[in-house]
């Protein structure tokens, strides 16, 4: 792993759990009463005053957790209303179950039930887990409706506590299950204050509707490092498809064989740049060409440009076709410009072997990528392919061949659908079961199907590589990235990560990391053009 922290699928966390119960060393009882222990810790941090809590007890683990929330915060001093399910769960839930008993009564798990109790200041959410595989139904999905309503009134109260998710999300995908019998049928999704999840973050906690539904994103430790290590070590050994990372600077890194952000970033910068050669010149820094479009379109390869020059490539020439030179004459002085006519004038810029990086797509307008994309892609040179060059691609007679690794692609969600539309239409389907279709199953068969890296745009930024290694990356706390150019930006970053020598997929994750951090930096308000300036800021207070 690169940045940040492996992220578990249900069924890679299932594994490590089983494993770790089946060498004797920890008991699933332990494992609940840790879990338990760990929401009660979060609830008392937050909430330090005791107050009233109602908690909903499903009809497995989940519910074995709730139960023991409820008997330490009643230790704590907390007004409790308790509502189960009336049936006989799994040995350590059951026994869970028992022990609160001695302490206080369980309510039964209905709508009338939920309806009959006072107020309280937060409701615990603990019915189910990241296993559920369907969506909730009868008198569940009501009590779950009720929650939705009770939750989402615009002062806050009561305030939703959920336990390793909130209810009814598929936790590989992010997306709500659904029931298909119509709106009436299914549960409100729900949108919690505060997620406690144990270990490791699931793919759904970051994707699709994960965070607004989760809110704040706690992850506790309990006790299953270890297991998870020799899970990841396996995976390598068998070379299955890799863990998958996360770039989130709200999760500290845990793990010494990842290192942290700015150690790693520091190594990928150094490849290429004067952080490994105080000798170096602007050449060893890495040449990047970005390619510009027509008169009255060149705000966007001016972008693209100045990224990759605060990204600190050591040299970037911007080509526009000779119509256009005039437009790009001003700053900054430091940008080279080259005019670029036609396809025999790009392949003769790359018989240049100092040239490392080029970017084709941002105001090239379609007609001109589609005449410039084959020789560029003939020359396997490491290249961005962004906005207008994806939409040529699409169209491209043999596509998706004639791509390679060094290659990155960075549609949006548009540009995606034109690429690989039978994997976007699965994306939209409304899925009745779990695990869904998710964005990581899609870019990874993406890039398994095209052979270059894909970055899929948005709030939870997806990048896969061909032999299967992804990244997810959270920004839906960033809004304001939302805005004209920010794509331009991201793609001139990483070609000036892919002309210091970075390989691709590290170069995509970089950027991806690095951008957003740049956005958070600056903060609301925010245009396209304040991204680059950030840059020279954000890489001190890195340490870069």
């Amino acid at each position: 792993m690169l940045f940040g922290t492996e992220i578990l699928t249900t069924a890679q966390m299932r594994a490590i759990e089983s494993a770790a119960m089946e060498s004797g060393e920890v008991t699933g009882l332990t494992l609940m009463e840790r879990a338990g222990a760990a929401v009660a810790g979060q609830i008392r941090l937050r909430w330090p005053k005791p107050g009233s809590a109602t908690i909903l007890c499903g009809p497995g683990n989940n519910g074995g957790d709730g139960y023991v929330i409820a008997r330490l915060l009643a230790q704590a001093g907390w007004h409790l209303h308790v509502l189960g399910v009336d049936n006989i769960p799994g040995p350590d839930a059951a026994e869970m179950k028992r022990r609160w008993k001695r302490i206080g009564p369980i309510a039964p798990l209905t709508e009338g039930e939920l309806r009959r109790i006072p107020d309280s200041d937060i409701c615990i959410d603990a019915i189910f887990g990241t296993g559920l595989t369907r969506p909730p139904e009868g008198e569940i999905a009501a009590v779950l409706r009720r929650l939705g309503q009770m939750t989402a009134n615009g002062d806050g109260r009561p305030r939703l506590v959920t336990v390793d998710c909130p209810s009814g999300l598929c936790m590989d995908s992010g997306v709500w299950l659904h029931s298909g019998l119509g709106d009436d049928a299914d549960p409100m999704p729900l949108n919690a204050t505060l997620t406690v999840a144990f270990d490791s973050p699931k793919p759904g906690h970051l994707l699709q509707r994960g965070p607004a539904a989760c809110g704040k994103l706690v992850i506790a430790d309990i006790g299953l490092r270890h297991w998870r290590e020799r899970q990841v070590d396996q995976a390598a050994n068998a070379r299955r498809s890799p863990m998958l990372g996360a770039i989130w600077p709200e999760f500290p890194v845990r793990d010494s064989r990842m290192g942290d952000f700015s150690t790693r970033a520091r190594i990928a910068l150094g490849k290429g740049g004067s952080a490994g050669h105080p000798a170096g010149h602007k050449y060893s820094h890495g040449h990047a060409l970005v390619v510009a479009g027509p008169a009255g379109h060149g705000g966007a390869a001016r972008l693209a440009a100045r990224a990759a020059l605060r990204g600190g490539a050591g040299l970037v020439t911007l080509c526009p076709p000779s119509a256009a030179m005039a437009e790009h004459a001003g700053p900054p002085d430091a940008l080279m410009r080259r005019k670029l006519d036609d396809a025999g004038q790009v392949r003769a810029m790359l018989t240049d072997p100092r040239v490392a990086g080029l970017c084709l797509g941002p105001g090239c307008g379609v007609d001109r990528a589609a005449s410039l994309l084959p020789v560029v892609l003939d020359h396997a040179r490491p290249c961005v392919l962004d906005a207008d060059a994806l939409t040529a691609l699409a169209q491209a007679p043999h596509w998706p061949e004639g791509l390679s690794d060094n290659c990155v692609l960075t549609p949006h969600a548009g540009e995606f659908a034109r690429l690989f539309p039978d994997l976007a239409g699965r994306l939209a389907e409304t899925p009745r079961r779990g695990p869904a279709f998710s964005r990581v199953d899609a870019l990874r068969e993406a890039a398994r199907r095209c052979g270059a890296v894909v970055l899929l745009k948005g709030p939870d930024t997806v990048i896969a590589a061909p032999d299967g290694q992804a990244y997810i990356h959270s920004a839906s706390d960033v809004p304001w990235l939302a805005t004209a150019g920010t794509g331009d930006v991201l793609a001139g970053l990483i070609v000036g990560f892919l002309a210091r020598g970075i390989a691709a997929f590290e170069a995509a994750a970089l950027g991806v990391a690095i951008h957003a951090k740049a956005a958070r930096r600056f903060g609301p308000g925010l245009i396209a053009d304040d991204l680059p300036e950030q840059l020279p800021f954000l890489f001190r207070e890195l340490g870069l």
